[in-house]
C-alpha cells in the first residue's frame, strides 16, 4: 500500500513492525513479547496504541493473550505447499467468523431485548454497577482487565432486567457469548476506524440510554453495538476473497 496515500495510524505501524519481526524470524512461536509499558516506550508511543496493535496481532491469530502470563507469539500451522501469506490468516479466521457470526445473531435477538428490558427496570444499584463498570474501563492499563469488565458490563444488561428467566438463559450461554465478546472486541481494534476510546464510548452510550430509561434507545445502541461488528466481519470476508496478485 502506497502511505502517502493513506498514512498508517501509530497503531498500524507497530502492528506492522511486530508481524514483520515474525515472518523475519526475529520473533519465533512461543516468544514472549515485552511488557505494553516496555513495548510503549519502546516505540515511543502510547499504551493504548500498543493494546491496539497487540488486539489485532490477536485478531489475526499471531498472538495469545494469556491471564497474568503475558503475550506470546503464536505457530501458524505447517503449510504442505507454498501459498499467498493472506491465506494462510484467512484460513485460520475462517472457522471462528463462521461461529462468531452464529453468536452475533444469537447476542443481537437476546441482547437488544434485554437492553431495553434493562433499562425500564434498572434500579440505582444497577447504574452504580454499570459505572463502576464503565470507570474501570476507562482507567485500566491492562486488556484482560478491561476485557473482563467489558463481559461483566453485558452481564450486567441481562441482572438489570430483573427477569430471572433471562438472566438464567444468559448466564447458560456465558461461555460462548463471553468468547463472542473477546472476538468482538479484536474486531473493533482489526478495524481501521476503531480504536480503544471509540469502543468505549459505545459502551457509555448503551450504559447512558439505560441510565436515562430510555428503552428505543437502549435498544437501538445495542443493535448498532453488535451490528459494527458484523460489519467488520463482512468485509474481513471481503478482503480475504478479493483476487490476490
Amino acid at each position: 500500500m502506497n502511505n502517502r496515500q493513506r498514512p498508517l495510524k501509530q497503531y498500524e505501524w507497530v502492528m506492522n513492525d511486530l508481524k514483520k519481526q515474525m515472518d523475519e524470524g526475529l520473533l519465533q512461536p512461543g516468544d514472549r513479547l515485552s511488557s505494553v509499558v516496555d513495548l510503549a516506550a519502546e516505540y515511543n508511543v502510547g499504551r493504548s496504541t500498543i493494546r491496539e496493535a497487540l488486539s489485532a496481532l490477536k485478531a489475526m491469530g499471531l498472538l495469545d493473550i494469556k491471564q497474568g502470563g503475558g503475550t506470546f507469539v503464536k505457530a501458524l500451522p505447517a503449510e504442505p505447499e507454498p501459498v499467498h501469506p493472506m491465506q494462510r490468516y484467512a484460513d485460520l479466521w475462517e472457522g471462528r467468523a463462521a461461529s462468531l457470526r452464529h453468536l452475533l445473531e444469537v447476542r443481537r435477538v437476546l441482547e437488544t431485548g434485554c437492553a431495553a428490558l434493562a433499562a425500564h427496570h434498572r434500579t440505582d444499584e444497577d447504574i452504580a454497577v454499570f459505572e463502576r463498570l464503565i470507570t474501570e474501563m476507562k482507567q485500566s492499563e491492562d486488556e484482560h482487565f478491561i476485557e473482563q469488565a467489558d463481559v461483566q458490563f453485558h452481564q450486567q444488561i441481562g441482572i438489570a432486567t430483573h427477569n430471572p428467566l433471562l438472566l438464567e438463559l444468559m448466564e447458560s450461554l456465558s461461555n460462548k457469548l463471553h468468547e463472542s465478546m473477546k472476538d468482538m472486541r479484536a474486531l473493533w481494534f482489526y478495524a481501521e476506524r476503531s480504536s480503544a476510546e471509540r469502543l468505549l464510548q459505545e459502551h457509555i452510550r448503551i450504559y447512558e440510554a439505560i441510565a436515562n430509561q430510555d428503552t428505543k434507545e437502549a435498544t437501538a445502541r445495542m443493535e448498532l453495538h453488535i451490528s459494527k461488528v458484523e460489519q467488520v466481519l463482512n468485509e474481513k470476508k471481503a478482503e480475504y476473497r478479493a483476487p490476490r496478485p
